[in-house]
């Protein structure tokens, strides 16, 4: 059985939100699937997913972020801020 290596529990949710990485970047579209409160996992079909990004779940609800893991289009992220 794997371990769990959260801090936090994690949350299944379906929620559109978008990417936005770089200054002049165009924020690009994404799904979280699972939420806790030290990161996120996602699912975007974009290919490039720098080491930092902040998602943008609504214009008042922003988090920086930093990529743990990737597998094809779906991936994992820790909060940082």
């Amino acid at each position: 059985m794997l371990a769990n290596r959260r801090k936090s529990e994690r949350r299944l949710c379906k929620r559109i939100a978008k990417i936005h990485y770089g200054n002049g970047s165009l924020p690009r579209d994404c799904t979280v699937t699972d939420i806790s409160d030290g990161g996120v996992k996602v699912v975007a079909e974009f290919v490039e997913i720098p080491p930092q990004f902040t998602i943008v779940f609504s214009p008042d609800h922003q988090r920086k972020c930093r990529l743990a893991w990737r597998i094809g289009c779906e991936f994992g992220a820790e909060f940082i801020d």
